[in-house]
């Protein structure tokens, strides 16, 4: 395995580096305050081709490999976790599953937007009595001559209010449990859908989440992604994907974590010497290096297996379960290693500590995630 960056892997990082610290960080904490969605950040990043990372350039994306694209949504999170969600979802969540499954007249109206980030996507899976269990959905799409009549609520929508285009999954046989779901994209501005209440939440604050609403929502048989009945393993192969994006949102709030607790502990003096000086701080910050290589490599290395084609089930679980576990304790000791300043939103450390959390729920809760690597493991 070769443990360096290319050239151009590298380019990708300096100009996302670039772009977060100049475009990002000025107004990430008034952001996530006032709930202020990034919309003008976003536009930005789809004009330099990172709504679309690993997309063909023929269908509005960037052609790169998904190295590059961990490396992007790295960068961002350390920054702006919220703004870093934005692109996951419609990189890994969106513009994946419509390259596997679309047809060329679905890339033609819907990926190459989407990629060139002219439109913006979500994913609606989970329903208010329905998440890791996806199977209960209660959303129904029924069949109307050569259009799908839906009508339901989906839960915790990612960029649901911002959303041009959103991949919705519905029930069109009720008999065959989860082999009855299938997968439609959704236009925002069709008669029938309404978004509904919008989440008040502990971190990820400026990236809106919200509810959505199908009454009688006409969509016409062009617009279902995948067949009839393919919606549940459509999701899962989906899921995969936008678990190294996950993964890699949170390992960039644990090296978000790392910088500043450097950075503060070089300063702040107690005792007569920068607290950094002392035994219980190097060891902290030795013990979140060390989590934050080992989460990188596992992302990588399930970026590897997906760029040669192969599975990477287990390797996507596995970053995604360690690298948000890490960005977690990182962001705890963070806040440990600035004392009360920690507990203060003066310092971006509160911020990392609050956007830690969801990185462990989303794309599957990490309970689910040992499931999904002991059945690779072990088989059902």
């Amino acid at each position: 395995m070769d443990f360096q960056y290319s050239e151009e892997q590298k380019m990708v990082r300096d100009s996302i580096r670039e772009f977060a610290l100049s475009e990002l960080a000025p107004g990430a904490a008034e952001r996530d305050e006032h709930e202020i969605f990034p919309i003008e950040q976003i536009k930005k990043l789809g004009e330099l081709g990172f709504m679309g990372v690993t997309v063909a350039p023929e269908d509005g994306g960037a052609g790169l490999d998904m190295i590059s694209y961990s490396i992007a949504v790295e960068e961002l999170a350390r920054v702006d976790a919220s703004c870093a969600i934005v692109v996951s979802v419609n990189n890994s969540l969106v513009c994946y599953p419509l390259e596997l499954f679309g047809t060329e007249e679905q890339r033609k109206q819907f990926l190459v937007p989407l990629a060139s980030g002219k439109k913006l996507g979500a994913f609606a899976l989970s329903e208010p009595e329905s998440g890791s269990d996806a199977g209960a959905m209660k959303c129904t799409a029924v069949r109307d001559g050569d259009h799908y009549v839906l009508n339901g609520v989906k839960n915790f929508i990612t960029t649901g209010s911002h959303a041009d285009i959103i991949i919705v999954f519905a029930i069109t046989d009720p008999t065959k449990g989860s082999k009855g779901a299938t997968a439609f994209l959704v236009e925002t501005d069709r008669p029938g859908f309404e978004v509904g209440k919008k989440e008040k939440k502990l971190g990820i604050r400026s990236s809106d989440t919200v509810q959505i609403v199908l009454t009688d929502y006409r969509i016409p048989m062009i617009n279902r992604l995948g067949e009839e009945g393919g919606g549940f393993k459509l999701a899962l192969t989906t899921l995969n994907s936008g678990r190294i994006g996950v993964a890699s949102q949170a390992l960039g709030v644990a090296q978000a974590s790392l910088d500043e607790s450097i950075k503060y502990s070089q300063e702040r003096k107690q005792f007569g010497q920068p607290i950094g000086a002392f035994q219980a701080t190097r060891a902290k910050i030795a013990r979140m290096a060390m989590d934050i290589a080992a989460s990188r490599l596992l992302i990588y290395q399930a970026c590897e297996k997906k760029d040669r084609h192969e599975s990477y089930i287990k390797e996507a679980a596995m970053a995604k379960l360690f690298a948000s576990e890490v960005a977690v304790r990182n962001a705890l000791e963070a806040v440990q290693i600035h004392g009360g300043y920690g507990y203060i939103k003066e310092y971006p450390v509160e911020r990392f500590m609050r956007d830690s959390k969801i990185t462990t729920i989303y794309e599957g809760t990490n309970e689910v995630m040992h499931f999904v690597i002991a059945d690779q493991i072990m088989g059902r």
